[in-house]
């Protein structure tokens, strides 16, 4: 089997809530993701997604999904899909870095592997464990107030795990964790996601304030050491984020005692192939983890499902359902929350169908 054809196509994904919005003053109204179709000879065809959080969140961009796909497609025709350790080492050779660029491709080829063994994803990615998985729901920052009246709308969408945008003026910051904790009922987990937004004395100072509030906090900081720092200094459980974007730093974590959670994205490390050596590596270490992606629709939802459905459960701090926050599905078969948890797809690959009328035009073909 040999890849034939790479296409692009670029979706708009608007919001239910109209804008998501997080520390720093960066928000998003519309999402603007890239379908990647991977074509071969055999007549097999498998698809991924790649939907970066903006151009200010990590170093990707929408754009650039799509002028990486012209640069590194032409060294993937003729490759053989199923051999993903080598697909990826020649991935690696012709494009340093950039793996938000790999990443919808390397989803594209998981998902014909799957179809090519009669498999799913999640079973070749390491097993189903359990009927399905739960997720958390991200709380846009807003007043104290809004976002403390949000978590009973989740909650009766079946969330039990919410995810707290701060990392905004520290005394707001305190107020909302304040309001938001005083909704909790017993068996909720609350976290405190800062997105690097805190300086290192406002990150301790916020979290002294809140000291017996039953919260983790997540990625206080811009750098790994200021968050280290803040980390030896406050009595929550830590959660590391947005400097976690390999192996080595992952290493450097765990030997540091950095964490005790830790959030990987598929497209930050540069698609399933290497989230999993990364999710498997957690495992070994004992570090509990949230499996996601940086945004996305019905495709992005699907690997993410498919990653954390293959995670031993006592592991899996949390994951997501992205295709449930906007109005536009872009695929049949994909995951559907159902009371706060969503269970990955059965059928061989991804399982899911994109739809061709709403994918639109091809904005990149490589041949």
């Amino acid at each position: 089997m040999k890849i034939k054809r790479i296409l692009a196509y670029r979706v708009e994904l608007p919001l239910h809530e109209t804008t998501y919005k997080w520390s720093g003053g960066k928000s998003v109204t519309v999402f603007d993701s890239t379908i990647v179709r991977v074509e071969t000879d055999t007549g097999l065809v498998g698809h991924g997604e790649v939907c970066p959080l903006g151009p200010f969140y990590l170093p990707a961009y929408a754009e650039g999904v799509r002028a990486g796909l012209r640069e590194l497609g032409p060294h993937l025709i003729g490759e053989d899909p199923r051999q993903l350790a080598k697909l990826n080492r020649t991935m690696d050779a012709a494009l340093k870095g950039h793996p938000y660029v790999k990443s919808g491709l390397d989803i594209a080829c998981w998902d014909i592997l799957g179809q090519a063994c009669g498999m799913p994803v999640c079973e070749l990615l390491g097993g189903r464990y359990g009927e399905d998985v739960h997720l958390y729901r991200a709380i846009s920052q807003e007043s104290p107030e809004h976002m403390a009246a949000k978590v009973a709308g989740y909650r009766a969408e079946g969330y039990r795990r919410f995810q707290l945008k701060v990392g905004g003026d520290p005394d707001t910051d305190i107020a909302r964790i304040f309001a938001v904790a005083a909704k909790l009922q017993p068996g909720d987990r609350l976290v405190a996601d800062a997105n690097t937004g805190w300086v290192q004395h406002e990150a301790v100072r916020v979290a002294k304030a809140v000291r017996d509030v039953d919260i983790y906090i997540e990625q206080p900081c811009l750098t790994y050491e200021e968050c280290l720092a803040v980390r030896r200094q406050i009595p929550h459980p830590f959660i590391l984020d947005e400097n976690i974007d390999d192996l080595g730093i992952l290493l450097r974590a765990k030997a540091d005692l950095g964490m005790d959670v830790v959030n990987l994205k598929i497209s930050k490390l540069g698609g399933l192939t290497k989230i999993k050596q990364a999710r498997d590596l957690c495992v070994s270490m004992g570090i509990g983890m949230t499996l996601e992606d940086s945004w996305g629709g019905d495709i992005a939802t699907a690997a993410i499902a498919h990653l954390a459905h293959s995670t031993p459960t006592e592991f899996l701090f949390s994951t997501t359902d992205f295709n449930s926050y906007g109005p536009v599905s872009i695929a049949d078969g994909a995951p559907q929350r159902v009371n706060g948890r969503m269970a990955a797809s059965t059928s061989p690959g991804l399982g899911i169908t994109p739809k061709m009328d709403v994918l639109g035009q091809t904005v990149v073909v490589v041949s």
